[in-house]
């Protein structure tokens, strides 16, 4: 996924203005809203640099669950203090509960299936304490996403250039992002290319997902900047 471009992951997301403060304190608001557990612990699901887990620990007991190792690399390196675990989003067991858990970023769309998008949210709610919230904000819907749609953005800092372009691309229910980047540093320029396939997932298809592990959801169709957000409650 990202491993080739994990060191440049949060200069790139930085450039485009994305605010992971802004977005945590979101997501902290919803947790209190529907939250009804006594504790307050989280684990972040799919947490990549561990950016919103450093703020989300203002609040919370926080560890964070990421597959890239190198995404781990640039988190662990940054934020010692957090535990991250290397596993799947799909099945992973951390032999223990928390009070709410988050998978933001649209990071849902790697699960490809729906199959292995029901797993896991099932894995999910089973770490999930009685009165525990699970937040997920999901990737495109087939309506939303369509092929043939140029991306591009750039990073113009003293000792980093970076420019990445993608072209979007639909093969049945996936979205297929072929991301091309050109890296320059001082020690040279180097080409690469990084393969993202997402499925497109119904609004229906989430909802069922959720209510088949028992949980209560609601659908906030804003969400955090406009891709909305799913909000399970375990009774």
């Amino acid at each position: 996924m990202f491993s080739r471009s994990a060191k440049f992951y949060n200069a790139i997301y930085s450039s485009m203005g994305k605010d992971h403060a802004a977005e945590a304190y979101k997501v902290h608001d919803i947790i209190q809203k529907h939250k009804k557990s006594a504790g307050n612990t989280l684990l972040e699901v799919a947490c990549g640099t561990g950016i919103h887990a450093s703020v989300l620990r203002e609040f919370y007991q926080v560890e964070g669950l990421d597959l890239d190792p190198e995404m781990l690399a640039v988190a662990r390196q940054d934020y010692p203090e957090i535990p991250f675990h290397q596993a799947d989003m799909v099945q992973f067991d951390l032999g223990k509960q928390f009070d709410a858990i988050t998978c933001l970023f649209s990071s849902i769309g790697y699960v490809k299936t729906k199959q292995r998008l029901e797993q896991a949210i099932q894995t999910m709610t089973d770490h999930l304490m009685p009165g525990g919230v699970l937040v997920i904000e999901p990737w495109f819907t087939p309506d939303q996403f369509t092929g043939g749609k140029v991306f591009a953005l750039f990073v113009d800092q003293p000792y980093l250039k970076v420019s990445r372009m993608s072209l979007g691309e639909v093969e049945e229910k996936l979205s297929i992002l072929n991301f091309h980047y050109m890296v320059g540093t001082p020690k040279g320029v180097e080409y690469f290319i990084e393969r993202h396939e997402l499925g497109l997932f119904t609004q229906e298809e989430y909802l069922d997902a959720y209510r088949e592990t028992g949980l209560e959801v609601a659908h906030d169709p804003e969400g955090l900047d406009g891709r909305g957000l799913y909000i399970g409650l375990k009774s």
